[in-house]
């Protein structure tokens, strides 16, 4: 099979449209997941059920009633309908995991592809937080020359002050015919 065609399994918009962030982390929902992987969410769920040795808290945790509603109100086309169990939020490992359970080949080439985003999002954070320390950096040496030039002006205008003092109070030789008394 092509490479480019089994990371082409799900369009990238669509992941990226089913990660949330939630508790300070990246994470993707059960009933999400379950649709890219092409099962039920009931398999996915009961599949992570008999493996709870390989979800810790960090791979994975059920919403809140409260972080539910949010994420609800939200998404305001949202299809989770009246589900009566709340969803599992699955982190970047968790999702790593869940292809260690689900063997189907569209699950492994989809858990891919998920992998995949979530290692560019890292590096887009990283090149942002990268971009943030320059213009920090970039901001501090601005204000240091903001600054200096400050200073410049000041000085440059005490000059200019001194100069017009000494110009108003420096006798001015008048203009015309002297004779040798006014001299």
């Amino acid at each position: 099979m092509n490479n480019n065609i089994s990371r082409d399994i799900v369009p990238e918009e669509i992941i990226l449209q089913k990660i949330f962030y939630i508790r300070e982390g990246k994470v993707m929902l059960d009933n999400d997941l379950a649709e890219l992987y092409g099962v039920p969410t009931k398999v996915l769920k009961q599949a992570v059920k008999r493996n709870m040795k390989r979800f810790p808290k960090d791979f994975m945790f059920i919403l809140t009633k409260e972080e539910h509603s949010n994420l609800r109100s939200q998404n305001v086309t949202s299809s989770w309908g009246g589900a009566r169990y709340l969803p599992m939020a699955f982190t970047e490992q968790g999702v790593s995991m869940l292809s260690s359970i689900l063997n189907s080949d569209r699950a492994i080439l989809v858990n891919i592809q998920i992998i995949r985003i979530f290692v560019k999002i890292r590096a887009m954070i990283q090149t942002s937080q990268e971009i943030i320390v320059k213009l920090d950096s970039l901001e501090s040496k601005l204000s240091e020359h903001d600054q200096t030039i400050t200073v410049i002006f000041e000085y440059l205008k005490e000059l200019e002050k001194e100069k017009n003092e000494e110009v108003v109070f420096r006798k001015r030789k008048r203009i015309g015919f002297h004779s040798n008394e006014q001299q």
